[in-house]
């Protein structure tokens, strides 16, 4: 399928029945020129709500992309991953948020038993990245395959593998998209302070990026996620840090 920019309408998109052939190339054409603002409210007119996934961990820098969508699109639902090892400050913090905003939370769990396993073997110490495939890669398998769009907020500035991304990228058979990439550090911080945006509990205990309460530890950035280990992503995003830099992130 050849489309021009000027051709390729949102509501041709949203209906063809070819979608996955449309170039993501000329995706970014449209969309990266636009404030993030700017695609999350166009991201609608090009995907029917039914067909975009929103995801969130609730980490310290989840509350921005949260609000902004919660602003254009209220009625978004906001999967949650539950690996049942979060920090009590993290589940704490998503309710705190779900109140002040009004968000549609639907909490994704993984299977019962294969998380009991993980939590009496530890795998998170011998085995953390089947650890991570099982509690969070997995549970959301099912949900990816019923989308054609995830609304991720992966940033360029935040890690040396990230820094390439553009606004779209295929990961297998969905498009992901990062309204945020191209955002500063100085912009995210602006933003912050602008909407009086809550920040993460742990945050002011030196944690810059927050996971499972077992496989983070304090640092700046990403540092103290899986520290000591040759890894800074969980898998969630495993097909674009491939095509970009020819290694996976499991």
């Amino acid at each position: 399928m050849t489309l021009s920019p000027e051709k390729f309408q949102p509501a041709h998109y949203a209906k063809t029945a070819e979608w996955q052939d449309i170039s993501v190339g000329l995706l970014n054409d449209v969309f990266a020129p636009l404030s993030f603002q700017e695609r999350i409210r166009l991201l609608y007119k090009y995907f029917r709500p039914d067909d975009v996934l929103f995801t969130s961990s609730f980490g310290t820098n989840s509350v921005f992309l949260l609000y902004w969508v919660q602003e254009i699109r209220p009625s978004q639902p906001v999967h949650f991953i539950d690996t049942m090892y979060h920090f009590p400050e993290t589940l704490a913090y998503k309710d705190d948020l779900i109140r002040r905003y009004h968000l549609n939370v639907v909490d994704v769990l993984p299977e019962p038993e294969q998380n009991a396993r993980t939590r009496e073997e530890q795998w998170w110490v011998d085995h953390p990245r089947m650890c991570c495939s099982i509690n969070k890669v997995v549970p959301l398998e099912a949900i990816k395959a019923r989308h054609k769009v995830w609304i991720s907020g992966l940033m360029s500035f935040q890690t040396e593998s990230r820094s390439n991304l553009h606004v779209f990228e295929r990961q297998g058979d969905i498009l992901k998209f990062h309204p945020l990439i191209d955002l500063d550090e100085g912009e995210l911080l602006y933003y912050f302070s602008l909407h009086n945006l809550p920040r993460h509990p742990l945050e002011e205990q030196g944690y810059g990026s927050i996971g499972c309460r077992h496989c983070t530890q304090k640092g700046e950035g990403r540092e103290g996620r899986w520290k000591g280990q040759a890894r800074t992503e969980c898998g969630l995003h495993p097909g674009c840090f491939i095509k970009k830099n020819g290694t996976s992130g499991h």
